[in-house]
């Protein structure tokens, strides 16, 4: 980043926002009147002094520059990240008035970018394991994982067990047991050291008062699971990419030992979920030269936004390594060679005919997915009945939005945005439907977060 190079648009800025209130209180503070000696540095630096309502004014320092996207430090007792001072800190250097000059840091901000700075390279020269102890008794790390695997059979096979139970007496059952029977059988499951098992069975918890449809939703449901569970218990008949799947399902950590794939990564979308324990951010990337779609997850603790940030509509020089599992795009985030910057790049697209069939085959792979990360080219959002879907300009099929996407506040800026003409849109495409993410007009124009 230079001083006057290529920043980022309001909406990229935005992006970073950790909830609604946040961007309405940062978009307030977006302009120079409440600040004083701000500035910025070639080097990816912005700070600047707030007035607040104390004496002193806030201290507010962002390293755009950061190999895990914006890191901020503010003087205020907020406890978002970013807080409000640093969104529109952030702001006030993406207008284009100069109201953000070049210059030196100051004492208070240079000792903090210094501070960071060290820490990573520290962390770079301790190697991927980060400490000498982490290899240090391969034998006691064996013994662990061995204990582990014997919870997790113990677990699935008792697990089995509830599943055939409840068959054998009816799906009829699971309505009246009511949501107790599975939370108590997900915790028997976390007992076990499973906790991708755990989260399924709350899921078959919430089926019974799903609807109309519940009992073939529930059937299915508890055939994946039945179909994880064998998978478990004959782990060593599996082909290795099906296994790792397998182990990454039931919820046994990986490492990111693929090789380091370096390109430019343009970033497709970031979206968070959040239950009572944990935030998950989700971030997909597009490879310029390699054309391959990537994963980055991120966890905050309850209430707290993750710290890696990366909006969309920038691109990153960077290198990824992979996850193993058959099919798996999930990716670690490696070296970064220059800070994130906006681009006109946009990924390739396909039809909606391609999508559902990239769908269908990438269930070969990994059974239990979900959804698949598609762009489609030239659709239009258009009603269909009580919902929606997005309807193919160029072939007469189209995909369905799932009931999730059709209740989001994003549906309507699509819909704002296409104007009945064509658009460009990147999101999930899956059994449920398509969950769109973002999109991009078809002449020209900066992507359009729909999550």
């Amino acid at each position: 980043m230079t001083q006057q190079g290529a920043r980022w648009s309001a909406e990229q800025v935005l992006a970073l926002a950790p909830d609604a209130a946040s961007r309405k209180a940062g978009s307030k503070l977006g302009a120079a009147g409440p600040w004083s000696e701000a500035g910025s540095s070639g080097e990816g630096t912005v700070w600047g002094l707030c007035k607040g309502s104390g004496s002193k004014p806030y201290q507010t320092v962002v390293d755009i520059a950061d190999a895990a996207g914006p890191a901020y430090k503010c003087s205020c007792p907020s406890r978002k990240f970013p807080c409000k001072h640093a969104l529109g800190l952030l702001l006030l250097w993406a207008g284009e008035d100069g109201a953000v000059g070049a210059g030196a840091p100051p004492d208070w901000a240079e000792q903090w970018i210094e501070g960071r700075r060290q820490r990573a390279q520290e962390k770079r020269s301790a190697g991927p394991s980060g400490s000498s102890s982490a290899a240090g008794d391969p034998e006691a790390a064996r013994r662990r994982a061995e204990r582990r695997a014997e919870r997790v059979t113990a677990g699935a096979t008792e697990l089995e067990q509830r599943l055939a139970d409840l068959l054998r007496g009816g799906l009829a059952s699971a309505e009246q047991a009511g949501y107790g029977l599975w939370e108590e059988t997900a915790a028997r499951m976390v007992d076990a050291q499973a906790p991708g098992l755990a989260s399924r069975v709350r899921e078959l918890g919430s089926l019974p008062a799903s609807g109309p449809g519940w009992p073939v939703r529930l059937l299915e449901e508890c055939a994946l699971l039945h179909l994880l569970d064998q998978g478990w218990l004959g782990r060593e008949r599996l082909p290795e990419g099906l296994a790792a799947t397998v182990r990454s399902r039931i919820g046994l950590p990986g490492s990111a030992d693929g090789p380091p794939l370096r390109d430019r990564w343009l970033v497709l979308a970031q979206y968070d979920t959040a239950d009572a324990r944990l935030t998950t951010r989700r971030i997909w990337l597009h490879g310029a030269d390699s054309n391959r779609t990537a994963l980055l997850l991120s966890y905050g603790a309850a209430g707290r936004s993750p710290e890696l940030a990366l909006p969309v509509g920038l691109t990153l020089d960077a290198e990824l390594s992979a996850y193993p599992g058959a099919g798996q795009l999930r990716a670690a985030l490696g070296e970064q060679f220059a800070p994130p910057a906006p681009t006109a790049q946009r990924p390739p697209g396909m039809t909606t005919t391609q999508a559902a069939a990239r769908y269908g085959t990438a269930l070969r792979d990994d059974p239990w997915l979900d959804s698949v990360p598609v762009t489609l080219d030239r659709v239009i959002p258009a009603p269909d009945g009580t919902s929606w879907q997005l309807a193919d300009a160029d072939e007469d099929t189209a995909l369905p939005l799932t009931h999730t996407a059709a209740a989001r506040p994003g549906l309507w800026r699509l819909v704002a945005l296409s104007g009945g003409a064509p658009v460009k849109v990147f999101g999930e495409c899956g059994h449920r439907g398509f969950t769109p993410l973002t999109a991009w007009p078809e002449d020209s124009g900066e992507p359009v977060r729909l999550c």
